[in-house]
């Protein structure tokens, strides 16, 4: 049976190529997080203050995780359900910020009446593939800062073909080092409720080319 070959792009370019043959063979112990396909990570750090109080309010969401998986083994299908749910989420809530809707600058929750920002956002394409059986120690709610010096939220999904990242801002699935971002925290997989820092060589690089 012939290989699999899906393919992420950034910008109508060719960013990487995924091959997948039959069966598909792959496992953590192979997986080589010192890869750049994976964003590296200092150390513990502060909990996002909406990440704060979105636990205090959603403790089921934030516990920690007795069997933390290290990567998602990504295959055809599960890129597929991956492209879906990004997609789907994208499309169907209406980008409002928190202010907006809340009359606050920071409340992070699930969306309301298919609007929410890009935390909401994020956390419902967590949430969709939770219940679609991925490992909820592999989606881990990531800050990262835009080019302005916005701060943004995605999704980062750990598989073993990279960090991909689910982004409200871009329709496609990108390698963590394919996007704009600076990338500053993320969940800890072993504790939803903890955060750990991410040491972006990238941001130098960066900041010399604006």
């Amino acid at each position: 049976m012939s290989n699999t070959t899906i393919t992420i792009m950034l910008g109508g370019a060719l960013i990487a190529s995924v091959i997948f043959g039959t069966p598909a063979i792959a496992s953590s112990q192979q997986v080589d997080f010192a890869n750049p396909a994976f964003a590296p990570v200092s150390g513990p750090t502060s909990i996002p203050v909406g990440a704060a109080d979105f636990c205090k309010r959603d403790r089921a969401d934030c516990a920690p995780n007795a069997h933390p998986v290290n990567v998602e083994t990504l295959t055809p299908a599960s890129w597929s359900q991956l492209v879906a749910v990004n997609d789907d989420v994208n499309r169907t809530i209406v980008p409002e910020t928190d202010q907006q809707l809340y009359h606050v600058a920071e409340y992070w929750t699930y969306p309301t009446n298919n609007a929410g920002d890009c935390e909401d956002i994020a956390l419902q394409k967590r949430k969709e593939l939770i219940q679609k059986g991925w490992d909820a120690s592999t989606l881990l709610m990531t800050v990262v800062r835009e080019r302005s010096g916005e701060g943004h939220a995605v999704l980062m999904v750990r598989t073993d073909r990279g960090d991909l990242i689910l982004d409200n801002q871009n329709a496609q699935v990108l390698v963590w080092n394919a996007t704009p971002y600076e990338y500053v925290k993320r969940q800890s997989q072993a504790d939803a409720g903890k955060w750990v820092g991410l040491n972006d060589d990238r941001a130098t690089i960066m900041a010399a080319a604006n």
